[in-house]
């Protein structure tokens, strides 16, 4: 009988509110080691809240948040950052007055050795290689195209040496070729052991990715399982085709 792969992420009873809102209602979550979760559901139903609670952008009014059997519920972003959770976001933020390979190294100052600064620069070369990016690190970051800038915004959160991977809407806006680089380097991540947890709406690459799926509506998770089985549940059906609002 095999043994479940140790948990990276526990989250159980998150909940968070604005006012008379509940973004985020009772929510419970599990990432394994080297798993893809995609945290699917229509706009408005609490996923970015959500990820803004793990990453430490918010604060939760309730429930437990363990990272590698940590309790980072409340814990400062930069701290969380230390411990090897990184994350993406769905406006991508790259620094525009800073070349690519400068990018990279203010991401590499959260590394969790500290790094020389000839081995910094050999980080940030490696890693701008890692995602697509090799001979950019002189470039502005705002001569970048779309998908380069996601690219630099992922190399800068992996040079973290990150345990678990934050994905907000990462494959968003990209053209088909271009999807296709997109879901092939965040297979790459997985296959070296990286855990991720993604918010996406690329159904084809929910089901080429994710291990497994949460979707949530109205704050609430009302599906758990294989890509497969949520995306024909009819309780996640009806949420997607009923979604008119975004929160």
């Amino acid at each position: 009988m095999m043994l479940a792969a140790p948990l990276v992420l526990e989250i159980s009873g998150l909940t968070r509110a604005f006012g008379g809102l509940v973004a985020v209602n009772a929510l419970d979550l599990t990432v394994q080691s080297g798993e893809i979760v995609g945290l699917l559901g229509p706009n408005g139903s609490g996923k970015t809240t959500a990820l803004n609670l793990v990453s430490g952008v918010l604060r939760p009014d309730d429930g437990a948040i363990r990272f590698a059997g940590q309790d980072i519920a409340g814990m400062a972003t930069h701290r969380i950052a230390r411990l090897g959770l990184g994350r993406t976001f769905q406006l991508v933020r790259v620094l525009d007055g800073m070349d690519c390979e400068e990018n990279v190294r203010a991401g590499l100052a959260f590394h969790p050795a500290r790094l020389a600064c000839g081995e910094m620069q050999e980080a940030a070369l490696r890693l701008l290689e890692r995602v697509g990016l090799k001979g950019y690190e002189r470039r502005s970051a705002t001569e970048l195209t779309y998908i380069d800038r996601k690219r630099l915004e992922l190399a800068r959160v992996l040079a973290l040496k990150p345990r678990l991977l934050l994905l907000d809407e990462w494959l968003a806006g990209l053209n088909p070729s271009e999807l296709l680089i997109g879901i092939t380097l965040i297979r790459s991540l997985k296959d070296q052991g990286m855990s991720i947890l993604m918010v996406e709406h690329v159904m084809d690459a929910i089901r080429s990715l994710c291990d497994r799926c949460v979707v949530m509506n109205g704050g609430h998770k009302i599906a758990e399982g294989t890509p497969n089985a949520v995306l024909s549940d009819p309780a996640v059906i009806e949420a997607y085709l009923g979604a008119a609002t975004d929160a």
